[in-house]
C-alpha cells in the first residue's frame, strides 16, 4: 500500500501538505504505482547540498527527486525548495500552493521514469502536470 509523507525541514509555517499528499496520490494512482513517496521542502542551503553531493552541481535548484526503490522497498524522496518556489510563484504569477504543487508533481513524475531532456519531454511532463494540478 503505497504512503505519501509531507516533510516540513524549513522555518516556514503552514506549508501545504494535506492537497500536496492528495495531489500525489492521484499521480500514483493514474499510473498503478504503489510507491511510497516523501516529499520533503528545505531550505536553500539544504538543497545547494544535495545538488552538490548527488548530482555534482553547486548551484540553487527547484526540485531534486530521488527513487529509492530495491528489491525489498518501493519508496521515492522529491526534495523541494522553498525560497526557489516562492521565486518562481511570483514570476508566474501562482500562488506558492500551486508552485510547491507543480514541483512535486514533476519529482514524481520522474521517479515513475518521466524525463524532461529534450522539449518533446519537456512538454509531455507540462501537460501531466497541468492535468493533475487541475483535478483538485
Amino acid at each position: 500500500m503505497r504512503k505519501i509523507t509531507v516533510f516540513n525541514n524549513t522555518n516556514k509555517k503552514r506549508l501545504p501538505k494535506k492537497k500536496i499528499s492528495i495531489r500525489i496520490w492521484n499521480v500514483l494512482s493514474y499510473f498503478n504505482s504503489n510507491q511510497d513517496i516523501n516529499i520533503i521542502y528545505v531550505e536553500e542551503a539544504q538543497i545547494v547540498e544535495i545538488n552538490k553531493h548527488y548530482l555534482g552541481h553547486d548551484y540553487v535548484t527547484d526540485v531534486i527527486s530521488f527513487d529509492l526503490s530495491d528489491d525489498r522497498n518501493s519508496i521515492g524522496e522529491v526534495y523541494i525548495c522553498i525560497q526557489q518556489a516562492e521565486r518562481q510563484a511570483k514570476e508566474y504569477n501562482v500562488s506558492l500552493e500551486n508552485e510547491l504543487s507543480r514541483l512535486a508533481i514533476h519529482g514524481v513524475l520522474h521517479i515513475l521514469g518521466f524525463d524532461d531532456k529534450t522539449e518533446e519531454e519537456k512538454q509531455k511532463m507540462h501537460k501531466l502536470e497541468d492535468m493533475f494540478l487541475n483535478e483538485i
